[in-house]
This record gives structure tokens, C-alpha cells and sequence, in this order.
């Protein structure tokens, strides 16, 4: 006979809280607010004496509903570490055959120079994240793991070279390190 797990419990730090509404989540942290999607038709959340302890509404025999459980388990420790630690991603700037520059100018990145192109591209950066160069390093940073993913997707996808042979022409701005929690590398 095999035990099936049916609640997963996460510990909530001091200065984090947690409120669930219908199909909503909301969690309000010392860097910030995020407001994501919850299924709570499939999933329960009680938040009591500094724990959150999610329990499973599904028959917990099917692997989906293990899955499901054991995937918001992992979103709610991201959306704690996040709004306590911080996230962080790093990006590199590979530019082989014509100077780039990039800046960040207000929400979004301008990359200017790519390929030696006479118009600059641009990519936007998503709401609560922040984008720093540091010489040849795109720093991303925020509080969402997910809005920092997304801006370095952004980011890369705004230098996505087509019509030339990807051998030769490297140029770009590339991922090199994940959006991660600050404290976790």
C-alpha cells in the first residue's frame, strides 16, 4: 500500500502574506505585490501560524494530481523567495562583428548598432523588473520570477538573427544564468 500525498506545507517568513481568492492568488512581500492565477477549484490554501499548507481537492491516485500539487507548491516557494530575496538573471552581449550598445531607457532595452543595422531594436522589459548593464552584462532583476524569465525571453528574441548562417554571425544578447532567487544560485 502505497501513502499518497495529499498537502504540501510551505513556511511564510515574517512580513510576507498570502491571500486567496477565488482563482486568484495574491501575495504582498517587503519588494513588492504579485497578483497569479490559482486553480482553486482543484487546489485548497490555508495560510496559518507562519505556514501555508496546500491541499489537494483531486483524487490523489492520478499522477496529474500529484503533479499539480507538487508544481504550486513550487510556485508559492518562487513567489516567497521572490518578494523576500529578490530574482536575479544575467545576460551576455556577444557582438563579433559591429559594436552594439545597449542601454535600458525607461521599460525597455535598446540595442543599438546590432549587426550593424541603422535603426535600434528594442525589447520590453516586463512590470517590476529592472535592467542594469554592466560592460558586456545585461543584469535583470526583480521580485517575479516569472516577469524576469519573460524580459530576458524578450531580450534574446529581440536579437534573433534570421538569413544568415548562425555559425558565422554569433552576435546577440544571451542568457547566462536563469532568473534564480538572489539568495539560491
Amino acid at each position: 500500500m502505497s501513502t499518497e500525498t495529499t498537502e504540501a506545507v510551505i513556511a511564510v517568513p515574517a512580513g510576507v502574506r498570502l491571500e486567496v481568492r477565488p482563482g486568484l492568488i495574491q501575495a504582498k512581500g517587503p519588494l513588492g505585490q504579485i497578483v497569479r492565477p490559482f486553480p482553486s477549484d482543484a487546489l485548497g490554501l490555508v495560510i496559518a501560524d507562519g505556514k501555508a499548507t496546500l491541499t489537494l481537492k483531486l483524487p490523489p491516485g492520478r499522477k496529474q494530481s500529484r503533479s499539480l500539487l507538487a508544481t504550486w507548491a513550487a510556485h508559492l516557494k518562487n513567489l516567497i523567495g521572490g518578494l523576500t530575496l529578490g530574482v536575479e538573471a544575467k545576460m551576455k552581449v556577444v557582438a563579433a562583428h559591429f559594436p552594439m550598445k545597449v542601454a535600458v531607457k525607461g521599460e525597455e532595452l535598446i540595442i543599438e548598432n546590432f549587426l550593424g543595422e541603422k535603426y535600434p531594436r528594442t525589447a520590453p522589459l516586463r512590470p517590476g523588473t529592472k535592467a542594469a548593464v554592466e560592460g558586456d552584462v545585461v543584469v535583470l532583476s526583480g521580485y517575479d520570477v516569472e516577469q524576469v524569465g519573460q524580459s530576458a525571453a524578450n531580450i534574446e528574441r529581440a536579437t534573433h538573427i534570421r538569413n544568415y548562417d548562425p555559425r558565422v554571425f554569433q552576435d546577440g544578447i544571451y542568457l547566462t544564468e536563469h532568473a534564480h532567487l538572489k539568495g539560491a544560485n
